[in-house]
């Protein structure tokens, strides 16, 4: 299925730290419709902060926008945060999010790529398009055994004798 054949939801916000909280109750919102499991919609709240808090971050030095888009599919969310802002070198970033030693004090941590690490780690599948901006591409799998059917939860109603 592609994204003409997905309900598509878009949003414009702020590049503004007051706005993350509103792109995360969107999202839970969406992936609750959806039927997405609790830990699953924490996972891409954390997921769309980090996202949203780079583009915040990194991407304009003042007075940029978001442009976030939801695709909802049968079997998933595809989540994409875009920002016309300032870009930064992928490969290099890609290259320090290998693993993190359990044993190393958070102190000693690189600062730089642990978000999209954290992405990566909560998503399913992540893409980055680094085109006059960045565009962060987040799926979430919608796994059946997680999920009661729709359809059992609602009972047939008998005829009154």
């Amino acid at each position: 299925m592609n994204r003409h054949e997905a309900d598509h939801i878009q949003m414009t916000v702020p590049a503004k730290p007051e706005y993350v909280g509103v792109v995360r109750l969107t999202v839970s919102g969406i992936a609750n419709r959806i039927g997405f499991s609790y830990d699953d919609i924490e996972d891409m709240k954390i997921a769309i902060a980090e996202a949203c808090t780079n583009v915040v971050n990194h991407a304009y030095e003042e007075g940029g926008i978001m442009n976030i888009s939801y695709y909802l599919y049968e079997e998933r969310l595809e989540i994409v945060v875009a920002d016309r802002g300032q870009s930064f070198d992928v490969g290099s970033v890609r290259d320090h999010l290998g693993p993190i030693d359990a044993d190393q004090p958070v102190t000693d941590l690189k600062e730089g790529g642990l978000g999209l690490f954290l992405i990566n780690t909560l998503m399913d599948k992540v893409e980055i398009i680094n085109e006059s901006g960045i565009v962060l591409v987040m799926t979430k799998f919608l796994h059946g055994d997680e999920v009661e059917p729709h359809v059992a939860r609602v009972t047939e109603a008998q005829p009154e004798q």
